[in-house]
């Protein structure tokens, strides 16, 4: 099943802004903060990662979320589910999960990884797919 924290609301507001927490369970490690930029249209992952999982905060736009869970040997196993997330939901995106993100308008998100995301160990973590 999908994991998504949907319209995280501040925990703080006053006349100076808001304070969001956006990701504060206590035990999750983040090694590695991304800003990536999307437009509207293009396709994003079609991937798994063998160790990383990441968090992916949607600071504006849509996006199409499919996620499909692999075996040992990188086969599909379990049902492709697909959810719609809007501007302020957060998506988790586990180890051995094909994910994949279709933009619905012009997008920007931050992904909140567990591991290096320098490209040599990024990519021998990551195996591509045609999830969508």
């Amino acid at each position: 099943m999908v994991t998504v924290y949907r319209n995280i609301k501040p925990d703080f507001v006053d006349d100076r802004g808001k304070i969001i927490k956006v990701l504060d369970d206590g035990k999750t490690v983040i090694r590695s903060v991304l800003l990536l930029t999307c437009k509207k249209g293009s396709i994003r992952a079609n991937h798994y990662h063998k160790k990383d999982s990441h968090f992916s905060y949607l600071l504006s736009g849509r996006m199409e979320y499919t996620e499909q869970p692999v075996d040992s040997s990188g086969n599909p196993k379990g049902n492709k589910e697909t959810v719609i997330i809007e501007a302020g939901d957060m998506v988790y995106s586990s180890p051995m999960v094909s994910h994949a993100m279709r933009f619905l308008e012009d997008s920007v998100f931050l992904a909140l990884a567990t591991e290096s995301r320098h490209q040599g160990a990024y990519e021998e973590d990551t195996v591509r797919v045609k999830l969508i």
